[in-house]
This record gives structure tokens, C-alpha cells and sequence, in this order.
């Protein structure tokens, strides 16, 4: 980016604070590390303040440099919507797109459908963030997030494109040697596997008697991330809770079976997410819909 101008250095500020690194936020932006060095040095001369803090194995924001951030993320995407307007942007995919999923769903199924878009539409490029937390759309400069479970009021324009069952489940070597349980209650003579992912919320629920209620485990195994949990059941570990589509294989097969089927709570929603901007760009809308026909056609229910 010879001769950067204002808008230039903000978009190698906002890379390098992404990124947390000259060096990878150059590469993105196609220029040297040094280059991308003096820009953001250059932008804190001409601010007065420190907006990143620099170590010899990390760079971090500052508080001034977290405000800037989202001001910057704000602005550069004003900028970016009313220059694809004028080249047809809006009319024609191009550009680039920032995609979040839940881990697992990111890696068995948003995965796929982010090669086939690529495939479909060359002049869009895509980042893809898969992640067992929440990422705030606006603040982390997303564009389209897939989410799991309920959804609170927002701005955000969402498609419901399914629901996931909340599956209980255990392989059949460890219910010939424990038994099956045949109510909730039961569950606390079982060795119990919880996936807690980064949310310290471990508790479960069960519909009993027509009833929503809560139900405390104690795990004998706690882990954060499903793969882990799902190969602790198929090693006859305990017994697990996930979500449908993320042991849909092994009950296909047979390797982990259904427990307490009846006592299951409602299915939780799945939606695509997007910003809801001035225009939506062509690039936004035509993964939404390719998403939302390729989710829909796993029927994740």
C-alpha cells in the first residue's frame, strides 16, 4: 500500500489487531512486515496515543486501542459497502466474507459449504473463525455466524434452517455392563461425561411428566471440545450428552446408542446470522442462501 492514506493505515491497524502480528497481518494484506510496522506507528504519531502494546511474542489492543478498533471496523465497512456499490458489488459477488460456526458444526458441515462457495464464486475470499464461544458479529468484524439455540433480540437478521435434538447416548459395552437407565434419577449411579465447552453452565434437563426440569450431573469426565467427549462414549467411558448432528454417524452405526429418548429436552434452533447493513452485499446473501439450502438439506433435527 504505497502512499496509504487514512483509511489504508486503519486497515492495517484493524489486521494486526486481528491478527495479534505484524507479520500475518502483512501477509494478508500483501506487504512487507516492516511496512506494516511503520503504518501503524505512523497512525499512533498522528492519534497521540499507544494503540497496541507490543512484547517480543505478543501485540495486544490498548483500552484507546479497543475503542479505535470498533470505530475503525465501523467506518472501513461504510467505506468497503459504498465502493461495492459503485463497482456492482452489490449486485455481483466480490470481496470478502468473515464466517463463525460452533467448532464441531464448523469443522463437519460449514467446512464443506465454505469449499463449495469458493468453488462457485472466485472473486470473494473467505476467513473462517470456528470457535466454541459466541463471537460478537459487530465487534469482531464478522460477517455471517451460524449459531445453535435460542436467539436474543438483536439487529442481526436471521434464517432458521433446523433444529438439533439434545441426544443422550453411551456405547453398547458400557450399558450391557451398567444397565440402561430408565428415568433421569437413574443417571446418578452412571458415569457421566460432560462436554462443557467454555461455558461453565453444566447443567442438563430432562422433560419428566410432561415437565421441563433440571437436572445437576456429576461428571465423572469433563471436557471441553465434543471430539473428546463423543471418543470417551465410544470408549465405554459413560454415558454423554451432545447435539444430534455431532454423534449422528456412530448411532447410524451403531456405535453409540440412545438413552432416555423420551425424557429429551425441546430440540434447540439453528440460524444463519448476518449484519443487517444499508445494502446487503451479493457476496453476504449468496453464502446465506447456500448455507441455508445445505443445511437444511442435512436435516439436522
Amino acid at each position: 500500500m504505497p502512499g496509504m492514506d487514512r483509511f489504508d493505515t486503519m486497515r492495517v491497524f484493524v489486521a494486526v489487531a486481528e491478527h495479534k502480528s505484524f507479520a500475518a497481518a502483512a501477509r494478508r494484506l500483501a506487504l512487507s512486515a516492516p511496512a506494516a510496522t511503520r503504518a501503524v506507528a505512523a497512525l499512533e504519531r498522528r492519534l497521540g496515543v499507544a494503540l497496541l502494546r507490543r512484547t517480543t511474542r505478543s501485540v495486544q489492543v490498548t483500552e484507546a486501542g479497543a475503542r479505535f478498533l470498533a470505530d475503525s471496523r465501523r467506518l472501513l465497512l461504510e467505506v468497503d459497502e459504498a465502493e461495492q456499490a459503485a463497482r456492482g458489488a452489490h449486485a455481483r459477488a466480490v470481496g470478502h466474507l468473515t464466517i463463525t460456526a460452533p467448532l464441531m458444526l464448523g469443522k463437519m458441515h460449514v467446512a464443506p459449504i465454505v469449499l463449495e462457495f469458493l468453488a462457485s464464486y472466485p472473486e470473494v475470499s473467505v476467513r473462517a473463525l470456528f470457535a466454541d464461544h459466541v463471537v460478537d458479529l459487530m465487534d469482531e468484524g464478522v460477517d455471517i455466524a451460524v449459531r445453535i439455540g435460542k436467539l436474543e433480540s438483536s439487529s442481526l437478521s436471521a434464517v432458521r434452517v433446523g433444529s438439533l435434538r439434545q441426544v443422550l447416548c453411551a456405547a453398547p459395552a458400557y450399558l450391557r455392563a451398567r444397565g440402561t437407565p430408565a428415568s433421569p434419577a437413574e443417571l446418578r449411579s452412571h458415569a457421566l461425561i460432560g462436554f462443557v465447552g467454555v461455558s461453565p453452565h453444566r447443567r442438563w434437563s430432562f422433560v419428566v411428566n410432561g415437565k421441563t426440569e433440571p437436572f445437576e450431573p456429576a461428571f465423572r469426565l469433563s471436557v471441553n471440545t465434543g471430539d473428546f467427549a463423543v471418543q470417551a462414549a465410544l470408549a465405554g467411558q459413560g454415558i454423554v450428552r451432545m447435539l444430534s448432528y455431532q454423534v449422528a454417524e456412530h448411532l447410524k452405526s451403531g456405535a453409540l446408542v440412545r438413552v432416555l429418548v423420551k425424557h429429551e429436552p425441546e430440540p434447540l434452533p439453528i440460524h444463519v446470522l448476518h449484519t443487517d447493513g444499508r445494502r446487503t452485499p451479493a457476496r453476504v446473501r449468496a453464502f446465506v442462501d447456500l448455507a441455508a439450502r445445505r443445511l437444511r438439506a442435512l436435516a439436522l433435527k
